[in-house]
């Protein structure tokens, strides 16, 4: 059987890992100046009034904070007229599973946000085992002003990612952050990401990225996460993942 890879010797093998090492090195040079970067965007303030349907009743932007100074959402792909959620915004969910506790020592808050009525996430996230916060936004204009919402059907105008899309859908995914100064009471959006983006969160691929296979989805074409299942569909048909927003 020929092995599909170059066989060398172990001195041969250990001067091939040292240079990719030296390359490694850099990226985690750049990935560390790019955050501090990041860190050091001007904010906007936000001045509406946002009202959330979730776990607790109806709930402002305020409160998403609990008692943090940093909040995170991730918008997830749910429409009021769907009933499950985007397969990949699922597994982006089970990634993010048991983070909360974490997260909370650093500050932050993390909540999922989606369109669809709190009635539909609630089933949806019992049936997934999630434990992280999860609530609506229906019609309070939020997703929309985040830029991850859109007419149906599209007017031609819309602004995803930071430029006009060839084609939008109802939802697309995205991260949003959020700092309050909690004297002043004053809420800033600081940052939010979008599209491929949001991959650095998917745990999956970034141990994936270790194999000699990696991801192995250049065989999906622009859909790259269209393998992907509900953690309980695997094995059956099931809904892959539409959205090419990744």
């Amino acid at each position: 059987m020929s092995l599909p890879h170059q066989v060398v010797s172990p001195t041969e093998w250990l001067e091939a890992r040292k240079a990719l090492l030296v390359k490694e090195k850099e990226l985690t040079r750049l990935s560390d100046e790019i955050a501090k970067q990041r860190r050091a965007l001007p904010w906007e303030e936000v001045t509406k009034d946002y009202v959330f349907d979730g776990p607790n009743g109806k709930e402002s932007l305020s409160d998403l904070f609990k008692d943090k100074s940093q909040l995170i959402v991730y918008h997830f792909m749910f429409g009021p007229n769907s009933d499950v959620g985007c397969t990949g915004c699922s597994f982006l969910g089970d990634h993010h599973n048991g983070t909360d506790i974490h997260l909370e020592q650093r500050d932050t808050t993390w909540v999922a946000i989606s369109r669809a009525p709190y009635e539909k996430l609630a089933k949806y996230k019992e049936r997934m085992g999630w434990t992280w916060k999860w609530v609506s936004a229906d019609g309070n204009g939020f997703p929309e002003d985040m830029n991850v919402s859109f007419c149906d059907p599209p007017t031609g105008n819309e602004m995803y990612n930071y430029k006009t899309p060839s084609a939008v859908v109802p939802d697309l995914p995205g991260h949003s952050v959020f700092f309050k100064d909690k004297e002043a009471g004053r809420i800033y959006h600081t940052y939010s990401i979008y599209a491929r983006g949001g991959d650095v969160l998917l745990g999956t691929h970034q141990v994936l990225d270790f194999t000699p296979k990696g991801r192995d989805d250049e065989q999906f074409g622009q859909n790259k996460l269209s393998w992907v299942r509900r953690h309980d569909e695997y094995g059956n048909e099931g809904d892959c993942c539409s959205s090419t927003a990744w």
